[in-house]
C-alpha cells in the first residue's frame, strides 16, 4: 500500500453511524465527502443509543475494547470510536453516562495519532469544549458546526430558569466559539444571531446542511412498503418523518386531523420521542381514525417513504423556531415533494423556503391556515407537482453532497 500522508481530521459526534438519526446521517456522508476530497478521517462517537437500528448494526458491529470501556467499528473503512452513553431514565445514571462519555472522549481522543483537524457538531454545547482541549493539546485546528444554537434552545424551551446557570451557559457559550479555530453555522438566521457573541467575526462561516442525492431522489415507480403501512386506500397521505418531541408543534396537526377527518386525506407519522406517548394518547381520545402512527423505520426505506407521500408537513414550536432547522426539509425537496410548514417569519426554515415556491408556508392563525393549505394541497394534483418540482430543482444546484462538503474540505485547507 502507498503511504498514507494525508490531513487527519477527527469527527467528535454525540451520533454516527450505525445510529439511526439525521445528525448521524449528516455526518456519515461529511465523514465520506471528506475522504472523497483527499482527507483521512476517523471518528470519536458514542455507543449506538437513539434509534437502534438492527439491520444496521448487523452491518456495522462493534467490538470491544478494554472490557467495554470503549468499542471501535467500521464505516466504510472509516474507523469509529465508540464510548457507551446510555439513555437511562434515571437521572442521576445519564448525568452520569453523560460525564463519563465526555471524560472517555477526552481521553481516548488525546491518544489518536497525527489529529489535523476536529470537526464538532452541537449539541451538545459542551462537546465543544472536550473538542478545544484535545485541539489544543494535539496542535489541531478546531472546528465547532453549530446545528443547533445552545443554550438559547434550552431557554426558550423554558428548561432553564436560573440567571445564574444561564449566565454561566452563556459564557461557556461564548469560550467555546471565541476559542475554536472556526465555527460553522447552517444559515443567516443563526449566523445573525450568534455573530455579536464573537471577538473576531472572521471565524463564522456559513455552510448549510444538504441531502444525498443519490439516496433522496424522485422514484419514477412506486414501490412497495412493508405490511405495517397496510394495503394502499386511495387516500392522500400527508407525512410527518421524524423525532416526535418538544420541537414540533402538535396543536396544528391535532386540528386540522379532526377538521379533516370525513376527507379523504390521512395522516402519517412516522418516529420516536418524548412527545409520542401524548401524541398518541390524544389520537385515541379525540378518535382521529385518519392519523396513523408507526415506529422509526431504517434510512434506506425513507426515500421509498418519502415518495410514497403525496404531501409533507413540517410545524415547529413557536418558543424554539428560532434556534433549529430541520435537515428533512432537504430530503423532502429532494424527493420532489411538496411541503406544508408551520413557523413564524424570518425564522431559519421561512428564509430557506420564502423563495423557492415549494411549500405553503402557515406564519399566522396556525390551526385553521394549516387546515386550508393542506386542503388546497390535496385537492390541486398539478400544484403539488410544481411545488415538487421547484424543491427538487434547489437542491441539486445548491445544496447536494458534493456541493456542500467541498465547503468544508475548502474551510480545513483554509486552515
Amino acid at each position: 500500500m502507498e503511504p498514507r500522508n494525508l490531513k487527519r481530521v477527527l469527527i467528535h459526534s454525540i451520533v454516527f453511524s450505525p445510529d439511526g438519526v439525521s445528525t448521524a446521517y449528516l455526518y456519515n456522508d461529511i465523514a465520506l465527502g471528506l475522504v472523497d476530497n483527499g482527507f483521512d478521517v476517523v471518528v470519536l462517537t458514542t455507543t449506538p443509543h437513539y434509534n437502534l437500528i438492527e439491520s444496521e448494526l448487523e452491518k456495522q458491529p462493534l467490538s470491544k475494547k478494554l472490557f467495554g470501556l470503549y468499542y471501535v467499528s467500521y464505516f466504510n473503512g472509516i474507523r469509529v470510536y465508540h464510548i457507551p452513553l446510555k439513555k437511562y431514565k434515571s437521572t442521576s445514571k445519564r448525568i452520569i453516562s453523560f460525564v463519563y462519555w465526555h471524560l472517555a472522549s477526552l481521553i481516548l481522543g488525546l491518544t489518536l495519532k497525527k489529529i489535523n483537524f476536529i470537526l464538532s457538531p452541537s449539541p451538545p454545547l459542551s462537546i465543544g469544549f472536550i473538542s478545544f482541549l484535545i485541539s489544543k493539546i494535539k496542535g489541531a485546528k478546531a472546528i465547532y458546526n453549530v446545528q443547533e444554537i445552545y443554550p438559547d434552545l434550552l431557554i426558550n424551551q423554558g428548561s432553564l430558569n436560573s440567571s445564574l446557570i444561564i449566565n454561566l451557559l452563556k459564557k461557556f457559550e461564548k469560550f467555546i466559539y471565541n476559542n475554536s479555530d472556526a465555527v460553522v453555522t447552517i444559515d443567516n438566521v443563526f449566523y445573525s444571531t450568534i455573530l455579536p457573541r464573537f471577538r473576531d467575526s472572521r471565524k463564522l462561516h456559513i455552510i448549510p446542511n444538504f441531502v444525498d442525492t443519490d439516496l433522496y431522489m424522485p422514484l419514477k415507480t412506486q414501490q412497495i412498503l412493508p405490511s405495517i403501512f397496510g394495503e394502499k386506500n386511495g387516500k392522500i397521505k400527508i407525512l410527518y418523518a421524524g423525532n416526535i418531541g418538544f420541537f414540533q408543534d402538535w396543536g396544528p396537526v391535532l386540528f386540522a386531523a379532526k377538521e379533516l377527518l370525513d376527507e379523504n386525506i390521512e395522516f402519517w407519522i412516522i418516529g420516536e420521542g418524548v412527545q409520542k406517548e401524548f401524541l398518541e394518547k390524544e389520537v385515541q381520545d379525540l378518535n382521529l381514525t385518519n392519523v396513523r402512527i408507526f415506529p422509526y423505520q431504517s434510512r434506506e426505506l425513507i426515500p421509498i417513504i418519502n415518495n410514497y407521500a403525496d404531501i409533507h408537513f413540517i410545524a415547529i414550536n413557536q418558543q424554539m423556531e428560532q434556534e433549529g432547522f430541520p435537515s428533512k426539509v432537504y430530503t423532502i425537496m429532494a424527493c420532489a415533494k411538496p411541503l406544508v410548514v408551520v413557523t413564524g417569519e424570518k425564522t431559519p426554515l421561512f428564509n430557506f423556503l420564502k423563495g423557492n415556491n415549494c411549500a405553503e408556508i402557515v406564519t399566522s392563525d396556525r390551526n385553521l391556515n394549516f387546515t386550508n393549505s393542506i386542503r388546497k394541497l390535496a385537492n390541486n394534483k398539478a400544484l403539488r407537482e410544481e411545488m415538487g418540482i421547484n424543491g427538487y430543482n434547489e437542491i441539486i444546484k445548491n445544496y447536494s453532497k458534493k456541493v456542500v462538503v467541498s465547503r468544508y474540505a475548502n474551510l480545513l485547507n483554509s486552515l
